[in-house]
């Protein structure tokens, strides 16, 4: 489930640098040429600024990507559906975020959950920064891990400060406040450090971060909602008896209705505005320099310009240019605009759909204003849902109300369609108005990524909805405009359009990431299934998740069973586990007990046993003045009784590698010995006599597990504790075999391991030839041309790698096979008082191993053509040196023949003779 990190760095550094329109090279506009000298200083500034900003094209990428601010209140801002304060307006379109000045669209204000945070935004964070990100602390901040081990400690703080129930809202606030100062303060100190200072793992820590602050963000928005409508259900008896049905309702009203009515589409809006507050940080850093387009509110000047000049006689053009400069000129002359104009009517367009996408019509409507296309801003007014509130009631002073919306929005929202399918728009201004008008066709191909795609059908869907709610309760006197079958076939269904989603070529695998599946489960609802799906990836993909991620997902569990929501504590308790151990690993032993106290009694039991056993059991021990020696005896005594192997049966019959119950506790005994140093020499020895056994049994995951449980230094431990001890760095005879018998356990190891690989290099990785079916047309013969030459440059490198691999593998295996000093498994040291038992176990173990090492390393050799090293180890077998042959079984020898015989044959295709020499 991991993804190519290349794409998203560059996206993180286009965000941290500031994500800004591209600006013309080396043409300006016809302002910008008259400009005094002090704009000269200007336009060379933009014109550095030029080279050091992304293109259109990226910056857009950028700006649809998952990486955005908090809401610009602190919270997340909902859509207007409480009883009397509804402004389903707000609902339809992309939510405006107003100006400070207009804070009449937020509603809630007084919901008992309301708790507004000290810290209401990101910039408000940076602006209370006093420290000066200085190069030298810049790099220290990266070099301590930036700063981000504190989230620990913060977050358990925070469960601390609101343990109880009705406090979740503030809970939530509280994780989500946190996590956006962490990522203010990373991206301010990535903007202070240099390029190669920032590695990718940091780059993928700060998406991982951002990510988590975004799903905090949902989950408060989706809880804030559940919590508001248990309430409006508990005084819903009342007020259906004091509220009364209009005669007459607007469609205003019966969208109001609708939203108050029904969950599904109340919370599918709320998914909306989070999504839409997501990607506000990317609208404000992309149009902070949109005025480079244009320096005036003027329409496409440059072809005002020269059509200027073409009346006055200066110069004529030779390219059908507009002679008219209405908004539907170049549409009905079927003529031009000067280029200028076009490029900056694209990258416009571009603009306004991106304030769309972050809930910004406003924005959009006053950047339509600016450069002189009002006419642009009155189209994006036509979505407005029609109320006239004089048919209920007048002001108090008798006058006339305002009224609000389009009577006609019917046949506007038919325009919008009509339009769409015109090839000649831009797909922008298409989507543009497809998010206005429900026409999700006309939205995707403007989307980039997981939550674009997300955003434009949950829009399409909300409106569909509403669309149907307005027609079934018609009061207007007058037949509405006809909407095309494809508008009502639109998924309205979460779970379908989820589906969906996921079918997209250019998002599957984007949404397989972590927190796009988290997110998508909390949203369906299904908590079960969230809960299901962490302790999944605990299960199997535990070594690839970042010890912030689990982070996150204990506090979200712990939330879930606070509030009630979901029922499998077994996968909550595995959740808790796993955190619980990372807390152990990464040394916060200070904040263990509070989680460990959130598990059940017999587990809370064995997590202590858990972080005792390694570090703090001894030490207890030694505090109590217990004999610790004793104690590691014993211990001692209890690992040689459960790792004792008969190996005088037939190991090879009934061999069962999984890993039991009774394996495992083998392997976490060695845990015991590796805490005292003055143990290590022991640890080792145990160790070996536990993969003698596994190794055996032909367990090799098991073995390795063994091998990882000593610490890299073991060898050098025994050395430094015998030199403290004896003044001298010679060890013992037993001691020296035993740090021999464990190189030679590590080099089995690695030539197993580097088999795998060359297995599945050969196996699994290896083209496939494309087929052409019989009678197939010519396009179809030269796109399987194309697909051949394709093939043959993947089958090259797939040789290449896999003649790296043989060679990789062929050096591991002969390293095991031709061991120094008297070969695999065999003392170098004689022992006064030897243990025979291990030494005859070591004696079968070399004949239970080096012949099936042999036959892999012909099936390697063999299988990558390589014939002539095949009949080369027959000579290795047969050397005196080596001796290997004695390990042979006389059924074994008999197979080794056969093989050797197999590739002597295959050899005299390659210009040899059966011995593998060439032939002149």
């Amino acid at each position: 489930m991991t993804l190519d990190q290349r794409p998203r760095q560059m996206r993180l550094e286009a965000m941290l640098e500031g994500e800004s329109p591209a600006v013309r090279g080396q043409e300006q506009s016809r302002t910008f040429r008259r400009r005094s000298a002090n704009v000269n200083i200007q336009k060379l500034a933009l014109q550095m600024l030029d080279e050091s900003i992304a293109s259109p094209l990226e910056t857009r990428n950028a700006a649809t990507s998952s990486f955005s601010r908090t809401p610009v209140h602190g919270v997340l801002r909902y859509t207007s559906y409480a009883p009397k304060a509804i402004d389903v307006s707000t609902i339809l379109g992309p939510t405006p975020r107003k100006t400070p000045q207009k804070q009449d669209n937020i509603s809630f204000q007084t919901s008992l959950l309301q708790h507004q945070p000290q810290n209401n935004s990101g910039t408000q964070y940076l602006e209370d920064m006093t420290e000066d990100l200085t190069t030298t602390n810049v790099g220290l901040l990266i070099e301590e891990g930036l700063g981000c081990k504190g989230l620990f400690q913060d977050f358990m703080q925070i469960m601390k400060s609101f343990p109880s129930g009705n406090q979740s809202f503030s809970l939530l606030q509280g994780y989500e406040k946190t996590c956006r100062e962490q990522v203010t303060m990373l991206k301010k100190t990535f903007r202070g450090a240099t390029r190669d200072s920032v590695s990718q793992q940091k780059y993928a820590l700060l998406h991982l971060l951002n990510e988590e602050r975004n799903t905090w963000q949902l989950v408060m928005s989706l809880f804030k909602d559940q919590v508001e409508a248990e309430q409006k259900d508990e005084m819903g008896e009342d007020m259906a008896v004091d509220q009364e049905t209009p005669l007459r309702r607007s469609d205003k009203e019966v969208a109001e209705s609708l939203f108050e009515k029904h969950s599904d589409v109340r919370q599918c809006q709320c998914v909306v505005d989070w999504l839409e507050s997501c990607a506000q940080e990317s609208v404000d850093n992309y149009t902070e320099n949109v005025h480079f387009f244009s320096d005036r509110a003027v329409a496409w000047e440059n072809t005002l310009s020269k059509l200027k000049s073409k009346e006055s006689g200066l110069f004529g053009s030779e390219r059908p240019m507009v002679d008219e400069m209405d908004p539907d000129a170049p549409i009905r002359q079927n003529k031009l605009l000067d280029d200028l104009d076009k490029d900056d009517e694209r990258r416009l367009l571009q603009t306004l759909f991106l304030c769309l996408r972050g809930g910004r019509v406003d924005l959009a409507q006053d950047m339509c204003r600016s450069h002189g296309q009002s006419w642009r801003a009155a189209t994006l007014e036509g979505w407005r849902l029609h109320h006239d509130p004089n048919f209920s009631s007048l002001s108090e002073d008798g006058s006339l109300s305002t009224i609000e919306g389009n009577p006609y929005r019917d046949i506007w929202k038919s325009v919008c369609w009509n339009m769409a399918k015109e090839p000649k728009y831009d797909i922008h201004e298409k989507a543009m108005y497809g998010v206005l008008s429900g026409n999700l066709r006309a939205m995707l191909p403007a989307c980039k990524s997981w939550s674009d795609h997300l955003w434009a059908h949950l829009r399409a869907g909300i409106d569909v909805w509403v669309e149907q709610e307005i027609r079934l309760h018609q009061t207007i006197p007058r037949t509405l405009e006809n909407l095309p079958p494809e508008y009502w076939d639109q998924l309205t269904d979460k779970e379908s359009i989820f589906q969906k989603i996921e079918s997209y070529e250019d998002v599957r695998q984007e949404s397989q990431e972590w927190y796009h599946v988290i997110q998508k489960h909390i949203i369906l609802g299904n908590i079960d299934k969230v809960l299901e799906v962490m302790a999944q990836w605990i299960h199997t993909d535990r070594a690839k998740l970042h010890t912030h991620l689990i982070r996150f997902m204990a506090h979200l569990v712990l939330f879930f069973r606070g509030t009630r929501q979901g029922f499998r504590d077994d996968y909550v308790n595995v959740i808790l586990e796993a955190y619980v151990d990372d807390l152990i690993q990464e040394n916060n032993k200070s904040l263990v007990p509070h989680y460990i106290a959130t598990l059940p009694p017999q587990l809370q039991i064995l997590m202590y046993y858990r972080i005792r056993r390694r570090q703090q059991c001894m030490e207890l021990a030694r505090e109590a003045g217990l004999d610790v020696q004793s104690i590691i005896k014993t211990v001692v005594e209890n690992i040689r009784s459960h790792h004792i192997i008969d190996f005088s049966q037939n190991l090879e019959a009934n061999i069962d590698t999984n890993i039991t119950e009774d394996d495992k506790k083998k392997i976490e005994s060695i845990d015991w010995l590796v805490f005292d140093p003055n143990q290590r020499s022991e640890a080792l020895k145990q160790a070996n006599a536990i993969m003698r056994a596994f190794v055996a049994v032909k367990k090799l995951t098991a073995a390795k597990e063994i091998f990882d449980k000593l610490p890299p230094d073991s060898i050098d431990v025994v050395f430094k504790v015998q030199l403290m001890q004896t003044g001298a760095t010679d060890l013992s005879e037993e001691d020296e075999n035993s740090i021999r018998e464990f190189i030679c356990h590590r080099a089995y190891l690695d030539a197993m391991d580097s088999f795998n690989d060359w297995f599945n290099t050969y196996h699994h990785t290896q083209p496939t030839k494309p087929t052409l079916s019989h009678g197939a047309t010519f396009t179809e013969k030269v796109a399987h041309e194309h697909r051949i030459k394709q093939y043959e440059a993947e089958m090259e490198r797939w040789r290449h790698n896999l003649i790296s691999q043989t060679k990789t593998t062929k050096g591991k295996m002969y390293n095991v096979l031709l061991f120094a000093d008297g070969g695999w498994m065999v003392d170098q040291k004689e022992e006064e008082e030897p243990d025979e038992s291990r030494q005859q176990q070591m004696k079968l173990l070399r004949q239970l191993v080096l012949p099936g090492l042999c036959f892999l390393l012909h099936k390697t050799l063999h299988t990558s053509q390589q014939y002539a090293e095949c009949l080369q180890l027959a000579d290795v077998i047969a050397s005196e040196q080596h001796l290997l042959y004695k390990v042979f079984r006389k059924d074994e020898l008999q197979q080794l023949l056969k093989m050797l015989r197999d590739s002597a044959l295959a050899v005299l295709d390659q210009n040899r003779d059966t011995l593998g020499y060439e032939l002149d």
